[in-house]
């Protein structure tokens, strides 16, 4: 198995493991064969996306246990499908990326550039 590379043509990084997301939960925006919404992009959730994407009818920041998933506030990262980070962007909620940590396969979907113009800075 190849190591994988972000956007920028480096090695993935991790992106976020408290809550630990990705579709494997490994912390990394991995993607696979049964990954049919390609969790690729690492993005810091805001509270005007986590509303979008609640009416879109993905609920982030209710906790479900049974899946022991805490539900996400603003702030957090998370590995979202690169289909709705490109849907928010056209709805003007796009919400920071972390280019490091987001998979290459996101630009099947997604624009370098847009990603770049959402680009955050981990501390």
């Amino acid at each position: 198995m190849t190591e994988a590379k972000n956007v920028l043509g480096t090695k993935l990084e991790v992106c976020c493991t408290s809550p630990m997301t990705g579709y494997y939960r490994d912390g990394f925006c991995n993607t696979g064969g049964q990954d049919f919404g390609m969790h690729v992009v690492c993005a810091q959730v805001t509270e005007e996306f986590l509303e979008y994407t609640k009416l879109q009818g993905n609920d982030l920041s209710t906790p479900v246990p049974q899946f022991n998933f805490p539900g996400l506030k603003p702030g957090d990262g998370w590995c979202l499908c690169a289909a709705r980070w490109q849907e928010a962007l056209e709805a003007g909620v796009a919400p920071p990326v972390i280019l490091e940590a987001t998979h290459i396969r996101a630009l099947e979907v997604c624009n370098l550039e847009d990603l770049q113009k959402h680009r955050v800075i981990r501390k």
